[in-house]
């Protein structure tokens, strides 16, 4: 028995440090994730889709967002079993009991909106686990497990969203591995789906997250994926099929020179899909107002281009001093040169920053670059 797996798909997310440009296409690349996730199912000859938790962003969308999201899975193929996570519970204002959810799913999409046993198709039972506040205080996949028995013949896969305790932050409703891997042993379930690690994680054999089908955050290290699982008697196999189509990065980089400005060019000049890549970059090092200057006239060309070209404040330590006649040699007179004069003295103060950048922006203005 095959099916896919995956989890958090975060329809809606802002991404609000993203700029006008981009937010949409973003927004849109989860929605045509989505259709990714369905051809997988196709070409592997999948049995179902099962979306462990984080289906949506929030319980409260414009409800164009479930719209939308019903118009892409009319595309997929295959049943597809949804479970509430942290970010869409079934609470009192769960937008799976929404009139727009209700009155537009299609026929083959299913909530797993009760814990414990759901048959999904001859054989095969999903044991579920989902979430009905933002903050439970007890393990839900151990709840949910607690009265199932073992059996023969039928594939069992539990359905569950939340920390593993040991691998992620300690909390009430942290899942134990230990638990888990015991019910599987004993033969009351054969593979466990988890969802809300958003990089794909194998925490056993036979216990995974699938991840994000999208990166989300600049911390994950192997977001975009999604698991084609097989289950043959004692047999399981867990392949990683690759359906992201954005990239962030987070490059570090020491500038010292005009030539390592220029490598920083080139690097970035080198980056695909530049519209779907969002780039934070550390910088250290030390430069001079000129090619401070240079710098900043790259990353406003790169910002046209990316998504995002962002420099990470908190990571970065880039020291920048006027280099020896370097003010001199663009023939500054009254206002401008005591302008310099007053901002290069500011360098060693509070107002270091400001300074630095007025400094580059008036170098770039007095020499042409800013044009």
């Amino acid at each position: 028995m095959r099916f896919v797996a995956t989890a958090d798909w975060q329809l809606g997310m802002t991404a609000h440090y993203l700029g006008d440009e981009a937010r949409p296409r973003f927004a849109q690349a989860r929605i045509d994730a989505i259709r990714s996730i369905g051809r997988v199912a196709a070409e592997h000859d999948a049995a179902f889709v099962l979306v462990c938790g984080d289906v949506f962003e929030s319980n409260q969308l414009d409800r164009a967002v479930v719209a939308r999201t019903f118009d892409a899975l009319v595309d997929v193929t295959v049943p597809v079993w949804l479970l509430p996570g942290n970010h869409d519970p079934l609470d009192a204002a769960s937008i799976y009991r929404s009139r727009e959810f209700v009155e537009g799913c299609p026929e083959h999409v299913h909530v797993l909106d009760t814990p414990g046993i759901h048959r999904v198709a001859d054989g095969v039972e999903i044991v579920a686990a989902p979430w009905f506040s933002k903050a439970p205080l007890t393990d839900l996949v151990a709840a949910a497990l607690a009265d199932v028995e073992p059996t023969d013949g039928i594939v069992r896969i539990v359905a569950g969203h939340g920390t593993v305790l040991g691998i992620d932050r300690d909390n009430p409703a942290g899942i134990s591995e230990d638990d888990l891997t015991r019910a599987i042993e004993a033969g009351r379930a054969d593979f466990a789906v988890l969802g809300d690690r958003h990089s794909t994680t194998r925490v056993t054999d036979r216990i995974w997250y699938p991840g994000a089908p999208e990166v989300t955050s600049r911390r994950e290290d192997d977001p975009g994926n999604v698991l084609v699982v097989d289950i043959d008697g004692p047999s399981v196999t867990v392949e990683s099929v690759a359906v992201g189509t954005w990239a962030y990065v987070h490059h570090r980089a020491e500038l010292t020179s005009t030539a390592d400005v220029d490598a920083l060019e080139r690097q970035l000049a080198e980056l695909p899909a530049k519209h779907r890549t969002a780039v934070w970059l550390s910088l250290t090092g030390a430069l001079s107002i000129g090619e401070k200057a240079r710098l900043d006239t790259i990353l406003d060309a790169a910002r046209d281009l990316f998504a995002l070209v962002d420099l990470w404040e908190r990571h970065s330590d880039l020291v920048v001093t006027p280099a020896d006649g370097e003010f001199g040699d663009l023939g500054l007179t009254g206002f401008a040169r005591d302008a310099v004069d007053d901002l290069t003295r500011r360098l060693e103060g509070d107002e270091a920053r400001a300074a630095r950048d007025a400094l580059g922006l008036l170098f770039r203005f007095s020499s042409g670059g800013a044009a």
